[in-house]
């Protein structure tokens, strides 16, 4: 059994930056596309970023220039590094893992889901 386990939420000023790990145990995640989503109160769950099993990333627009993911195989660990964080940004992120040999594809059915970390941007 997967577990994903989020950290590096937290209150931040708006224009501040803030690194969120996912940590995943029981199954090695070479072949898994590593994801971020996230949910604001009152909202949909919405795709952020994700890394293919080969590295190659794909990202929503509204992130785009500000986000920026990586992942560590020897440590089955992915991180998302965020810079000028707005306001808006504040939500629950989630990390979600699907096995896949290509890009990632914000459609995709991940297989499975940590429990979230909580990011508040201040203005």
């Amino acid at each position: 059994q997967v577990q994903l386990v989020e950290s590096g939420g937290g209150l931040v000023q708006a224009g501040g930056s803030l690194r969120l790990s996912c940590a995943a145990s029981g199954r090695s995640m070479t072949y898994y596309a590593m994801t971020w989503f996230r949910q604001a109160p009152g909202k949909d769950r919405e795709f952020v970023i994700g890394i293919a099993w080969n590295g190659n990333t794909h990202q929503a627009d509204y992130v785009k220039g500000r986000f920026t993911i990586s992942r560590d195989y020897a440590e089955n660990t992915a991180y998302l590094q965020m810079n000028n964080l707005k306001p808006e940004d504040t939500a629950v992120y989630y990390c979600a893992v699907v096995y896949s040999l290509t890009d990632v594809d914000e459609s995709f059915e991940y297989d499975y889901w940590g429990q979230g970390t909580q990011v508040t941007v201040s203005s």
